[in-house]
């Protein structure tokens, strides 16, 4: 155990020596002085780990001691010792920026429950959280050994979430990487059970969960008929893990209703996990509807510049009435121009910003050398993604809303992964280039390393030509041709990818708020 020194300032010093000495023998070194004066002079020349500071001595006083002490020993914490319980001594102590205070007489326990506390908290925690997940170990593994449901999975994954962010910045300890492993292994067995399951989804009577086609119908819109005016935030590319690091901060203002989790369609992207979601359809079924609303990999142009429309298309097929009021947001301009007007946003009973800040985060790290270093792994992935957050037009605008009588949804059309084993794929000029899963008409592959689906209608995916196949990515896997091979293996390495089969891209969050007042 790494020792710990403690400064101990007290004009009756020679009284304290049985605190001293019971100290001593939990493994602590402490040293002494009688007045500010010797203190100063040792905290020049030593770093104490934590100080005792009385409060009443003659001379320099505690309270007047505390600033000199502060900018000597600005991250050593400061106990302050008392005779005195009168609440303006206390209160001026406090505001001087000590870290805890005792009342005379103190007990030897007082004073080490107080030193555990403020020194020993984070090696305390840390033990607890490594004690846990190892109780917790066998019995994750057992539960995705046996996971036969979409539920399951569901279950599965929220926990490893749970012990990812306990287990933040306890690497010391080797146990990140015992998770790490057995996040890698639920992720394989995951793919197992999409690749059996998956295309049964679309049976009519099937048990199947709640896809992105139908997380409208069946969530937000019964809201708005129950006469509920509603907000829905899709954040893309927004993970639960990334949701349970923004939840502290937007949980002072809104009330948790409903905390789920919903699964992506495959591809895992944009153009077709958040077109299906506004448009109620698989992207099979939107080419056949809104044929000029869809356009496919090899085809220039956006190919989510028709959301607004699809979803006034969703709407009128359900024979709802609702008017809504649709926003984009990539930048913070729009984000300032919507704060300033937000009684637009209020007129409609449903109002829908999307919001791509993530996204475009995941695909500028993968560019830009500085990003790698913010976003280097998970945890600090999350950490920009909470910085952002928090500082962001969005969270400015939803603690406006919390003054309004108005329900927030925050979800998401797909999560993304970091990827890590390269995949060789062999594909012609109209291959498409996503990383996590390619479609194309002469398509060479290793079968066993990905989900192929050599007829897409049964996945309810379109088909631009009578050869077209899709193939996706399981776990940490990414595709990359053989022209050039080692140059894309090693720039692509480490970035955060979506479209293909994981935990993080398909299992996504839906978040049902209410306003606290």
């Amino acid at each position: 155990m790494k020792q710990i020194d403690i400064l101990w300032i007290d004009d009756e010093i020679d009284l304290l020596r049985p605190q001293i000495l019971f100290l001593e023998e939990k493994g602590y070194r402490v040293n002494t002085a009688s007045n500010a004066d010797d203190a100063l002079e040792m905290l020049r020349e030593h770093t104490y780990h934590i100080i005792l500071l009385d409060e009443h001595m003659p001379g320099t006083n505690g309270i007047e001691a505390l600033g000199p002490i502060k900018e000597h020993a600005p991250s050593s914490p400061v106990i302050m010792i008392t005779k005195s319980e009168e609440e303006n001594i206390m209160d001026e102590a406090i505001g001087s920026k000590i870290d805890d205070y005792l009342i005379k007489p103190v007990n030897p326990k007082q004073i080490l429950l107080s030193i555990k506390k403020h020194v020993e908290t984070k090696k305390l925690i840390s033990e607890k959280t490594i004690a846990g997940y190892q109780a917790s170990f066998q019995n994750i593994t057992q539960q995705i050994n046996q996971a036969g449901t979409h539920e399951d999975w569901k279950h599965i994954y929220r926990k490893i979430v749970h012990w990812e962010l306990e287990m933040e910045g306890q690497s010391e300890n080797g146990m990140d990487e015992v998770l790490k492993m057995q996040k890698n292994d639920a992720n394989t067995e995951f793919a197992k059970f999409i690749r059996q399951n998956y295309t049964h989804w679309f049976d009519e009577q099937a048990d199947k969960p709640l896809l992105s086609p139908s997380l409208l119908k069946n969530k937000l819109f019964p809201l708005i008929e129950k006469g509920e005016k509603v907000c829905l935030v899709l954040i893309d590319n927004l993970r639960f893990d990334h949701w349970m690091k923004l939840k502290p901060s937007i949980n002072e203002f809104f009330n948790i209703r409903q905390e789920d989790l919903y699964y992506s369609i495959l591809p895992t992207a944009t153009q077709y996990s958040r077109n299906a979601l506004f448009a109620g359809l698989m992207p099979l079924e939107i080419t056949r509807i809104y044929p000029d609303m869809w356009l496919h990999d090899e085809e220039e142009g956006g190919k989510n510049l028709r959301e607004k429309d699809l979803l006034r298309g969703h709407i009128d097929r359900l024979g709802l009435n609702i008017s809504y009021y649709y926003d984009k947001l990539s930048h913070s301009r729009p984000g300032k121009k919507l704060l300033q007007n937000k009684e637009q946003l209020l007129r409609h009973p449903l109002s829908v910003l999307v919001v791509n800040y993530i996204d475009m985060l995941s695909h500028a790290r993968t560019e830009i050398e500085i990003l790698k270093e913010l976003a280097s792994d998970e945890a600090a992935y999350r950490s920009l993604t909470l910085s952002w957050f928090q500082h962001s037009m969005l969270f400015s605008l939803i603690k406006e809303l919390a003054e309004q009588k108005i329900t927030l949804i925050i979800t998401t059309d797909h999560g993304s992964i970091q990827v890590q084993n390269p995949r060789k794929v062999i594909g012609d000029k109209q291959t498409s280039v996503n990383l996590r899963y390619k479609n194309g008409r002469n398509l060479s592959y290793k079968q066993s390393e990905v989900y192929d689906s050599l007829e897409p209608k049964e996945i309810h995916l379109p088909k631009p030509h009578i050869s077209t196949r899709y193939i996706f990515a399981y776990n940490q896997d990414y595709f990359v041709y053989p022209n050039n091979y080692n140059y894309y293996v090693n720039y692509y390495k480490n970035t955060f990818q979506h479209g293909g089969i994981s935990m993080e891209e398909m299992l996504v969050p839906y978040i049902e708020l209410e306003p606290k007042k």
